[in-house]
């Protein structure tokens, strides 16, 4: 799941963008509205997450821009909480609205909730054949037995998951599980398929298609 954290406090936001690396996400940054509005021009995001006071661009215009798009789900996190601003937040076109300071697993739930709603649509828990994957939680396990994976390779799970044994490309997981600062000549993806194989066991699980991508069996 790919992410944009627009954010100008440069502490804040590599906390942010750490903590959301942890929990699976793939995330770009960008630390003005101006930047926010190039990268979304490019990439493909499930989620923004805008604060509301930006340089360059301010984020009311960034939010009002992005929406009018309506290709991306917005949450607005910002230090303007009063009833009044999350009305104006959400009368500009954001899905969701978050005040500062704020639990960092709220705003885990918040961004998975909102991810839930882009299309297409999928629910809380993932699962297929005796795999059950939790993204909210970061748990995963198969027939009972815990497993204990990487954030990239949870994040290429719930993708194959999420595809519902369509087949996924190696440039989608690329796009949805690293970030901008991915190498498209990489084989990080073929790296991670194959630790992933080993923690799920046996029966294999996925199934290399070729010239077009993995699947994950029914």
């Amino acid at each position: 799941m790919r992410v944009l954290l627009v954010e100008d406090e440069q502490p804040l936001a590599g906390y942010i963008a750490a903590g959301l690396r942890k929990h699976g996400f793939a995330v770009d940054l960008a630390l003005d509205g101006g930047a926010a509005l190039e990268k979304s021009e490019v990439n493909s995001y499930d989620v923004v997450v805008l604060d509301r006071s930006l340089p360059v661009v301010h984020g009311d215009t960034v939010c009002r821009r992005l929406a009018g798009r309506g290709v991306t789900r917005i949450l607005m996190l910002t230090a303007f909480g009063a009833v009044e601003d999350r009305v104006d937040g959400l009368l500009l076109g954001a899905d969701d609205y978050l005040g500062k300071p704020f639990a960092f697993s709220e705003l885990v739930a918040r961004v998975h909730a909102l991810a839930r709603r882009s299309a297409p649509a999928r629910p809380p828990v993932l699962r297929a054949a005796d795999l059950t994957l939790d993204p909210a939680r970061l748990t995963a396990e198969r027939a009972g037995r815990p497993l204990s994976l990487a954030p990239k390779e949870f994040g290429v799970l719930t993708q194959l998951l999420s595809a519902g044994g369509a087949v996924v490309s190696a440039e989608t997981l690329l796009e949805k599980v690293w970030d901008e600062h991915a190498d498209p000549f990489t084989n990080a993806v073929r790296i991670t398929v194959g630790t992933l194989r080993r923690k799920l066991g046996d029966p294999p699980l996925i199934d290399t298609v070729t010239g077009a991508g993995y699947r994950l069996r029914a």
